[in-house]
């Protein structure tokens, strides 16, 4: 098992890695659209390879920070009944949803990516839209983000299984620190006790 959480811990660094480069792309895609909305009005001019940029932009942040979105437990969970079961019975949950759900879909996908990304690439397919780009760097991303997620699935199992062994602390125990809901209710309580600061102030 030390074995399986050394790799575990490679897969998590990995994941860690692509997702803080990858998430830098929010911000070239902002000043991508912002540049291009900016040439449109002042100078009645625009492109679609710009625009197009932009698509591929976003789409390298949702499919390569999925691995990364994974491995900090911020992808989106329908919570039923889950929270009401014990820390085991979650457990178990998470290992039989990763290994007949998450991890099939993911491989599935990932391998009828591939040929479709190299169609593209042999072929060098182009953009339908005038002035488009070359297609095969967003055919890619497909393959790619689906390996991470892949990867990081199989490190979600093993880090699960380790914590049912006993051998990995588990990370429910960890204070992850205070939730966005938390923040903005403090924050609204913080500016409702200014407020009535104020209010005393001016009588």
């Amino acid at each position: 098992m030390q074995a399986f959480l050394k790799v575990s811990n490679l897969i998590d660094s990995l994941n860690n890695l692509v997702g803080r480069w990858a998430s830098w792309l929010t911000l070239v895609a902002v000043l991508v659209s912002s540049g291009n909305a900016t040439v449109r009005y002042l100078f009645d001019n625009s492109s679609n390879a710009w625009l197009e940029l932009q698509w591929y932009l976003f789409s390298a942040v949702v499919l390569l920070c999925g691995g990364y979105a994974l491995l900090h437990h911020q992808h989106v969970r329908i919570d039923v009944v889950y929270s009401r079961f014990s820390r085991r019975t979650q457990l178990m949950i998470d290992i039989f949803g990763t290994v007949f759900f998450l991890l099939p879909m993911a491989i599935l996908i990932m391998v009828l990516s591939w040929p479709v990304f190299v169609n593209a690439y042999v072929s060098h397919e182009m953009s339908s839209n005038a002035g488009g780009l070359v297609i095969w760097p967003a055919r890619i991303l497909v393959p790619i983000g689906f390996f991470l997620l892949v990867l990081q699935g199989f490190s979600e199992l093993i880090k699960r299984i380790a914590i049912l062994q006993g051998k990995l602390r588990d990370f429910a125990d960890e204070d992850a620190g205070p939730t966005a809901e938390e923040e903005l209710a403090r924050a609204i309580a913080e500016a409702r006790e200014l407020e009535i600061q104020n209010a005393k102030l001016a009588n």
